[in-house]
């Protein structure tokens, strides 16, 4: 981090003159991509497909290291999904595909910090559907966008248990950095949870943006829909370029 010397040459942080506390985040409109939508979650509008979607896994470990699920049925995710709707935090998005037009998985901002600029992802449930598709990548990149950009936040979180491989791969694709294990951090579906920690930065994200917005771009796709170069090997050309 950078620093700069007191008047009894004594390092301290960098200085933020300017730095005013952030908004909340508005909860009321749709976040609008290439590939997908972001919307308020809706129990009406979107849990019946939420289910139908979290169905097409062959079984429950998707929600092992969730703090909810998995659901018996579409009543009980119904249940939770109305709750979750009238939550201020977490904010609960359900991510909606363009191209059938349904709800496909979800997640949510969440830890919200005004005061000091600092935001976390979490609760990010993305079904089969939508698993490994331009699309997960995109509401992704659309929730950190509107951290950065609309909002003004410093800091965006991603934290996870630190035995869930899966979630610590998925953060540094997206570019986030490790930052250690929190011990013991958290008791959860009757077990305790070692969390991992991840961030990106505001200095980081106008690199991380172009690298996002060239994977997401048509042309890095053929007509079976595969990568033609992948976000990782963008990302650290747009590193060695700086």
């Amino acid at each position: 981090m950078p620093s700069t010397l007191n008047q009894y040459q004594q390092p301290v942080g960098e200085p933020l003159p300017a730095w005013t506390t952030r908004p909340q985040p508005p909860h009321n409109s749709p976040i609008e991509g290439r590939y997908c939508r972001l919307e308020p979650l809706d129990p009406q509008r979107h849990a019946a497909d939420l289910y139908a979607a979290y169905s097409k896994a062959a079984d429950g470990r998707d929600w092992t290291y969730m703090s909810v699920g998995p659901f018996a049925d579409a009543a009980s995710y119904r249940d939770y999904a109305e709750r979750a709707a009238t939550s201020a935090d977490p904010l609960h998005y359900a991510v909606i595909e363009l191209k059938t037009g349904t709800a496909v998985g979800t997640l949510a901002l969440m830890r919200i910090d005004p005061a000091n600029g600092v935001i976390e992802v979490g609760f990010v449930a993305f079904s089969p559907l939508l698993k490994r598709t331009p699309v997960s990548t995109e509401a992704q990149y659309l929730l950190m966008k509107h951290a950065f950009d609309q909002l003004g936040y410093r800091r965006y979180e991603w934290k996870c248990d630190s035995l869930n491989a899966p979630s610590r791969q998925a953060a540094k694709r997206l570019g986030f950095q490790f930052e250690g294990i929190f011990r013991q951090a958290i008791v959860y579906k009757g077990r305790s949870r070692d969390t991992a920690w991840f961030s990106i930065v505001d200095r980081e994200w106008p690199q991380l943006r172009a690298a996002f917005e060239r994977w997401l771009a048509p042309d890095n796709f053929d007509a079976q829909g595969q990568q033609r170069t992948s976000l990782t090997a963008l990302r650290d050309a747009k590193s060695s370029a700086a």
